[in-house]
């Protein structure tokens, strides 16, 4: 984490974050780094479907059709995460960490979300382990994600799967 702060300071790059499964730990995390202030814009924790949709604006319609746990809702979640905090970026995770299935989808399925000066990249992931295991695979991942959007710019607006 240390050095995706180094990296957003260094650009002045903004950030916030949108999370759910997470429950604000990349927040958290994110937050401790000294002098973050000065790129960390905040973050909102979503972990009800109706604060998605009623905060966050994800449209009801995506999370009828696809569920909370879906690429469609990470997308969202970045993108309306950037739009709310006025950040440069923005990265969202939705998933099921635990302990059963949740609309049909596994444990440790998960979804990151990068919104990057209008440019958003989704990411779909497997983890196995206990629920703090799965949050803290997702998060270290999005960091390298982001460390990978803010140094190779010439990405391209995508869904992966």
């Amino acid at each position: 984490m240390k050095e995706l702060a180094e990296i957003l300071m260094n650009h002045n790059i903004s950030i916030s974050s949108t999370e759910s499964f997470t429950v604000g730990e990349f927040a958290s995390q994110i937050g401790a780094i000294p002098g973050i202030s000065k790129v960390y814009k905040g973050s909102l924790v979503c972990y009800d479907t109706s604060i998605k949709r009623d905060v966050l604006h994800v449209e009801q319609t995506l999370i009828d059709h696809y569920g909370v746990v879906s690429s469609q809702v990470a997308y969202a979640m970045a993108v309306n995460g950037c739009h709310l905090f006025s950040s440069d970026l923005c990265i969202s995770f939705t998933g099921n960490a635990g302990p059963t299935a949740m609309e049909g989808k596994p444990v440790g399925l998960i979804y990151i979300g990068i919104c990057f000066k209008g440019q958003t990249k989704t990411y779909m992931y497997q983890f196995s382990g206990d629920r703090a295991h799965i949050r803290q695979c997702a998060i270290t991942t999005g960091i390298k994600h982001l460390k990978e959007m803010i140094t190779n710019p010439t990405i391209t607006s995508s869904k992966e799967e």
